[in-house]
């Protein structure tokens, strides 16, 4: 298995993650990302921690995966969950243990930090990898749907 270094994203890392989300998006989803939002919206990420936070995988210091961290209060466990978003991984890359290790890193800040009561992702339904991924770290589908009222449509 090949060692991967996980790091904060930096705004040198602009670049690396507006082509990932372009390229998850068009492999799980057949959508071509508006350039000039999607620029936007990683800057407005790596300028504000509020919005969430990137975390780059690299091996020899070349990124090999990213996935973005956003998060969600739970009054019914006066605690906050951590949303994994935003995962992709390069083609050459996978099933090296790049996902495994920014998912190793964020399991261990979050356990770390005592206001996160779990981590929290959705998947696309017909992405049956990933799901299997999922599943093989213990994470399990849940009693809920997602529901989206999406003004940007």
């Amino acid at each position: 298995m090949i060692e991967f270094s996980v790091t904060p994203a930096e705004l040198s890392d602009a670049r690396f993650i507006i082509e990932a989300n372009r390229a998850m998006a068009l492999e799980t989803e057949n959508k071509e990302l508006d350039i000039n939002v999607l620029q936007k919206g990683v800057q407005a990420v790596l300028t504000n921690p509020y919005h969430g936070e990137y975390w780059i995988a690299k091996k020899a210091g070349k990124p090999a995966g990213c996935l973005m961290i956003t998060y969600e209060w739970s009054d019914w466990r006066n605690g906050q969950f951590w949303w994994i978003q935003s995962v992709y991984v390069m083609p050459e890359y996978r099933r090296q243990g790049v996902f495994r290790a920014l998912f190793d890193h964020i399991q261990e800040n979050a356990k770390a930090d005592y206001n996160c009561c779990g981590l929290r992702l959705y998947v696309e339904k017909s992405n049956q990898r990933a799901q299997n991924t999922y599943a093989s770290l213990g994470m399990a589908f849940t009693d809920y749907d997602l529901y989206e009222l999406d003004f940007t449509k």
